[in-house]
């Protein structure tokens, strides 16, 4: 893109939006309209934190000054709230603009950053490092990801052992392995430990008198894992997460640059972990002995075996927890007490790692999960390239441990990695993104964040610098001018989800040592592509999944979190500013720690309702084994249930109370905890709880339009529907019937609805206006004038039409080439205005549009069902409609590769498609493009004529 395009399309862009950091756009709401004045009464304040983030990569770190305040104020433009600054490899030719990392250059550039994203209403987050996982220079190889490395040998009695006890691997000599164990395993059980018969420089001096032996011998290596996707000044070995002094290292090198300052630094970020084969720490023997309470040395042989016996299983759950734990408290907490330290919190991935998730979310400020992928969604035109599919789909319940985290811990905002690979590059519309956004929304998470957008300057051409794995928002792509729509939306909807408190009943206990005890490999990274392995399996997810579905609103706890629970008036908190739950679960568990079980005991006797699916018939670990298993006999065995009929047994004890069944549903219905039945008609929702009332999320993602009477489960003296997609808003009559409320939703396949219950009345808001008695539909057809106004390569023609078809069918083949914006312009004779309000149905479009309606503007469709209220809009007689459609980037890049027009050079990766290889665009099958229709408008009578 030349630079004199690009002032162009700023000039344009910028005089056609109207910000509003304040309020939200009420994007089709006339002047006239009584409904936008409850807006500003309804909605809450549009804050930097409600709308959407993204991530900023910097590649190479090549920035300037001018070039980040144009893309700052395009950013903020387009509705985002702030860049998370991620710095990564460089593009090829422009090494001589590339910054260290944390230089003074650098630093200064962050402080500029930092200045003028302010002066823009925006925040900025860092990745702590540069590219991913934690790592570079200062990581010498003393404090590089550890890897435990085990070498046999065979030594018959009488002999001596001829080779030296050294690693063997060439490579791991130069990083300096450390022999820490050698065990000697005789054929009549004998063990003995020979550590100390070992010289310095590998000979063992040591001779059995008789039978044949096995020796093992014990290194702490090195995996040799490299930062991926470094930038300059932030190549180097990846960290050894587990190693106090490591984390240590690490973080002095920002502590030399930043002081005791954050430099204005909201978030430091930790991606996820995807570290690799380190399964081991020089203090590992030393920790695991003073946390499990024996000596692992003995055992390597079982910890390296490969057979499936109970014992093994037994020590690899003593093994996993202890690196659980030491990641949580020789990484993720220093680290976050670091960033507090210069008052800026912790954004953390937590997934990928091999610690308990829940308590690694829950040790941050703002936990963050990720989406990747794509997901099936039966909405009617709803594009999904098989492509696009990966090996799992994004889980709502994976999802849901790091808004667990958040909730059990007390912290407000819960961040997603939103987008990653959601389709291949240029492919992905934004009603792909919307139901996609919406399942993250449902999850728990308030706080959405792009993957992302990349720092491109003014001077290189079209498309600019684009990162491998990415969505690619940028003010490139031609979907850029409309951007905003779907910010707006996400910024109405996040204020609400970022208000009050979240609002679940449900405490459900993750039996995470029925994943740990294993006999299966050593080291278990619980990552989002592994979910089939660790997740789906478990009678844990299947029960979720049902109550979730059935209409149940949960968290899931940890044992930690059970540890620190306290029962106040039947209700349980994991943390003084936690949400309260009405009821612990505990699913179907082969494994529970005792300290677990008597902690659920405690809860119960203090006043807590436990539900026990199946009361726990082992413990976990090896150490102490009989002692532990008789101690939980005797305590379920003195369990004295009574029959409470239908299968249900229930236990009295203290000021509360534990039932045991197989059929959970049963026994919330017993204890009159009812589900929001609401999602018998396929709504999904999620609830937030504020002082005069809640909030519920509804959305509509089956096939069909619902409209019909809704129950939800609190007693309202007056509901307000919330439009998020609109900004309109308006009061409903609703029926109370002690403390349910029922209220009438309609919404199209694709559509999201607010529903504000409040125990008081809703003051000068006017009514909602329902879409009843339809006319009937008349169709917009005539001569359509189509004009190109910006895009490239080159503007087609313009087009009068008779017909609406894609712009790759037109007569003018460059059409076919194009990406970029067209205008469509009609009149139209509607003979009389009979009713007040008609919907404007665009059909088909690809890929969105903004719409004008008798010169005023009526909004941005930029998602399926592309419909939109002009009641207000329209006259008897003669109207004019103008439609500008924006399309995909994916034709102007076909064409680019099929002319081999050079576009992407970068170190490292370079560019790859959705399976990671080399990227191609030649062959694709030109997309379809623009207004398709059918264009229809209908008129709905209201309640008032």
């Amino acid at each position: 893109m030349t630079s004199k395009y690009k002032l162009l399309a700023a000039l344009v862009f910028c005089s056609t939006i109207l910000i509003n950091c304040r309020q939200p756009q009420t994007a089709n709401a006339p002047a006239n309209d009584p409904s936008a004045s409850a807006v500003a009464t309804v909605w809450p304040e549009i804050k930097k934190e409600n709308r959407p983030w993204t991530r900023w990569w910097w590649m190479g770190s090549a920035v300037d000054e001018k070039n980040i305040d144009r893309l700052l104020g395009e950013y903020s433009r387009a509705g985002l709230g702030g860049v998370e600054i991620a710095p990564i490899y460089g593009a090829i030719g422009h090494e001589s603009r590339y910054i260290e990392f944390l230089s003074p250059t650098w630093m200064n550039i962050l402080d500029f950053t930092v200045k003028k994203a302010g002066d823009y209403g925006m925040g900025v987050d860092m990745t702590q490092g540069t590219g991913w996982p934690f790592g570079g220079p200062q990581v010498k190889p003393e404090y590089a990801a550890s890897k435990l490395i085990i070498q046999k040998y065979s030594l018959p009695g009488g002999q001596s052992l001829p080779e030296l006890i050294t690693v063997n691997e060439e490579k791991q000599q130069e990083l300096g392995p450390v022999l820490q164990a050698v065990m000697a395993y005789g054929d009549k059980g004998e063990i003995l430990n020979i550590t100390d018969k070992v010289s310095p420089a590998g000979k063992l001096n040591w001779t059995p008198k008789t039978g044949n032996w096995q020796i093992y011998a014990a290194f702490n290596g090195k995996t040799r894992q490299m930062v991926k996707r470094a930038a300059p000044g932030g190549v180097g070995y990846t960290l050894d997460h587990l190693n106090p002094g490591a984390v240590t290292a690490y973080l002095n090198r920002f502590s030399s640059v930043f002081g005791d300052k954050n430099f204005g630094v909201r978030a430091f970020y930790n991606d996820s972990y995807e570290v690799y084969g380190a399964d081991w720490t020089p203090s590992f023997l030393e920790e695991f002995r003073k946390r499990r309470g024996y000596d692992l040395r003995p055992y390597l042989r079982e910890l390296l075996s490969k057979e499936k016996t109970e014992t093994i299983a037994r020590l690899k759950a003593d093994y996993r927890e202890t690196m659980s734990e030491m990641v949580l408290e020789n990484f993720t907490q220093p680290w976050t007490n670091w960033a507090h330290q210069r008052n800026s919190l912790t954004k953390n991935q937590a997934h990928g790692s091999p610690g308990n998730l829940l308590d690694l979310y829950a040790a941050v400020d703002i936990p963050e999960c990720e989406t990747f992928g794509s997901s099936y969604f039966p909405i009617p035109g709803l594009r999904r390239d098989s492509a696009d599919i990966r090996n799992v789909d994004p889980d709502p319940i994976m999802l849901k441990f790091a808004s667990s985290g958040a909730h059990a811990s007390g912290k407000n905002l819960v961040s997603s990695e939103t987008f990653t690979w959601l389709g291949e590059h240029f492919k992905t519309s934004f009603s792909q993104c919307k139901p996609e956004l919406e399942q993250v929304f449902l999850s728990g998470v308030n706080h959405v964040f792009y993957h992302g957008v990349t720092y491109s300057p003014e001077d290189v051409a079209w498309p600019g610098w684009l990162f491998y794995a990415s969505l690619n928002l940028t003010p490139a792509n031609s979907l850029w001018p409309h951007f905003r729509g779907l910010n707006d939306y996400i910024a109405r909807t996040q204020s609400v989800l970022q208000a009050g408190q979240p609002d679940n009943e449900l405490a459900v206990y993750w039996p995470v040592y029925d994943f740990w005890q294993q006999a299966k490999g050593r080291e278990q990274l619980i990552t989002v592509h592994a979910i089939d392995e660790w997740l789906h399996p478990t009678p844990f997810y299947k029960q979720v999944k049902s109550l979730m579905t059935t209409g149940y609103s949960l968290d899931f706890i940890s044992d930690k979190m059970l540890a620190a629970a306290q029962v106040t008036n039947g209700s349980i908190r994991t943390s003084a500013n936690g949400p309260a739950h009405k009821v612990i679960l505990v699913p179907q568990a082969n494994y529970m720690p005792l300290a677990t079980f008597e902690n659920i005991l405690k809860l119960a006797n203090n006043g807590a309702t436990v539900i026990i699916e199946k009361l726990p018939t082992d413990v976990p670990g090896w150490h102490d084994l009989t002692a532990r298993r008789q101690k939980l006999k005797q305590l379920t065995n003195a369990l004295v249930f009574t029959e409470a009929g239908n299968g249900l047994k229930r236990l009295k004890t203290g000021q509360g109370q534990l039932l045991l069944t197989p059929d959970v549903a049963r026994a919330l219905a017993a204890v009159k905890l009812d589900r929001e039945s609401l999602t018998d008609t396929g709504l999904k929702f999620i609830r937030r709880e504020i002082p005069e009332g809640k909030y519920y999320y509804l959305v509509n993602h089956t096939a069909k339009a619902i409209d019909t009477q809704v129950p939800l489960n609190t007693g309202a003296a007056s509901v307000v529907i919330m439009d998020p997609q609109s900004g309109r808003a308006g009061t409903t009559a609703a029926t109370k019937t002690g403390t349910k409320t029922t209220v009438r939703v309609q919404l199209q396949s694709g559509e999201a609805i607010i529903l504000r219950t409040s125990n008081a009345p809703a003051a000068g808001v006017s009514a909602w206006q329902y879409l009843d008695n339809a006319l009937p539909l008349q169709e917009v057809k005539g001569n359509w004038a189509l004009h190109f106004t910006q895009g490239g390569p080159t503007l087609p023609a313009d087009q009068q039409l008779k017909n609406l078809v894609s712009w790759t069918e037109l007569p003018d083949k460059k059409a076919e080439n194009f990406s970029g914006s067209g205008e469509y312009t009609i009149a139209f004779n509607l003979p009389a205005k009979k009713v007040g309000e008609y919907i404007l149905d665009l059909g088909k479009v690809n890929e969105s549009a903004r719409v004008w309606l008798n010169g005023q503007e009526v909004g941005i469709l930029w998602s399926i069902p592309f419909r939109a209220r002009v009641g207000a809009y329209l006259k008897s007689g003669k109207n004019t409609l103008k439609v500008e459609v924006v399309n995909l980037m994916a034709n102007r890049i076909r064409y680019m590769d099929q002319q081999k027009l050079e576009w992407r050079r970068y170190h490292e990766i370079n560019f790859v498609n959705i399976n990671y290889k080399p990227f191609d665009a030649s062959v694709w099958k030109p997309m379809p493009s623009g207004l398709i229709g059918p264009v229809t408008l209908t008129g709905y009578r209201t309640q008032n004529e």
